[in-house]
């Protein structure tokens, strides 16, 4: 499969990313990839870290490698994340863990445009997190 032809920016006139996104991702592509919210379950639907958010959170993440993975892709030609998380005390832990997922999933610092929306709460209460995403090829 040929690269991605993708180039994130961060234009001038707008406040510089808070945390670890880009403003903006253009890319020229062939195909798009939408991927449903994905939560910190394994493939029976069991919770992963139950009580250990780490771990919940990063399942999430493996989740979407796992389907990026079986439609050829990878996390570098992800366009668009879209985090939801359950309650505002909920944010900081959630970045906290989300920093070292980022540091393997983007080794390069480059990382796409994502917005992160506090909620009251997910499908079932013991879901923190749900994680989606849009992606290129």
């Amino acid at each position: 499969m040929a690269a991605l032809e993708k180039t994130l920016a961060n234009a001038k006139g707008v406040h510089a990313p808070i945390r670890r996104y880009s403003h903006v991702a253009r890319v020229k592509a062939s195909r798009m990839l939408s991927l449903a919210g994905q939560v910190g379950v394994d493939e029976n639907g069991d919770l992963v870290g139950e009580g250990g958010r780490a771990g919940t959170d990063a399942r999430a993440y493996h989740n979407i490698g796992v389907l990026l993975e079986s439609e050829g892709a990878f996390f570098d030609n992800v366009v668009q994340l879209t985090i939801y998380v359950v309650g505002r005390e909920s944010v900081q832990p959630y970045l906290d863990g989300r920093t070292g997922v980022f540091a393997e999933i983007y080794p390069d610092g480059d990382y796409p445009p994502n917005t992160l929306l506090v909620i009251e709460g997910l499908v079932r209460p013991e879901m923190l997190v749900e994680v989606t995403a849009v992606a290129a090829l």
